[in-house]
């Protein structure tokens, strides 16, 4: 059917460690492993990327290209600081879907804005790990051409 990419920014390696009011008890490995299994039934195929640098990221976001047919990201705090990132996803032309497990909008005001938010296909934040799930389903109901609500 098609290919997904799931980016992973800083700090998201630390998820079930980390604040785990704020980001649930989940490891980054077990999100990883609900996604890889819900796409594989669904016939795409899934690869996860995380790292904790900027130039990574950009860098597996340009392998992307030509690639990919849709990509999954939490750019975790350099949501809010990283016109590289955003440029690097402007290249893509694809479906792009934003997810934050915690609620940016609810956050410290620095938190609230999102330099990938008004280029992402949509953004799905504040429903904790499950926020990823829903976007796998997102992005394979896009790639599909599919326009129900199943």
């Amino acid at each position: 059917m098609g290919s997904i990419l799931v980016i992973h920014g800083p700090n998201l390696n630390m998820l079930g460690k980390r604040e785990p009011h704020i980001y649930g008890s989940l490891s980054l490995d077990d999100i990883n492993a609900a996604l890889m299994e819900k796409a594989n039934q669904e016939g795409f195929l899934l690869e996860s990327f995380q790292s904790n640098h900027e130039g990574e990221l950009v860098d597996r976001i340009q392998k992307a290209f030509g690639h990919t047919d849709g990509l999954i990201i939490n750019p975790g705090a350099f949501t809010h600081t990283s016109v590289a990132i955003r440029d690097a996803l402007l290249i893509l032309n694809l479906p792009i879907i934003e997810v934050h497990i915690s609620n940016i909008h609810k956050r410290e005001e620095f938190r609230r804005h999102s330099f990938v938010s008004d280029i992402a296909t949509g953004q799905i934040v504040g429903l904790g790990a499950r926020g990823y799930i829903l976007a796998l389903s997102a992005i394979m109901s896009i790639l599909s051409k599919e326009d129900s609500l199943k």
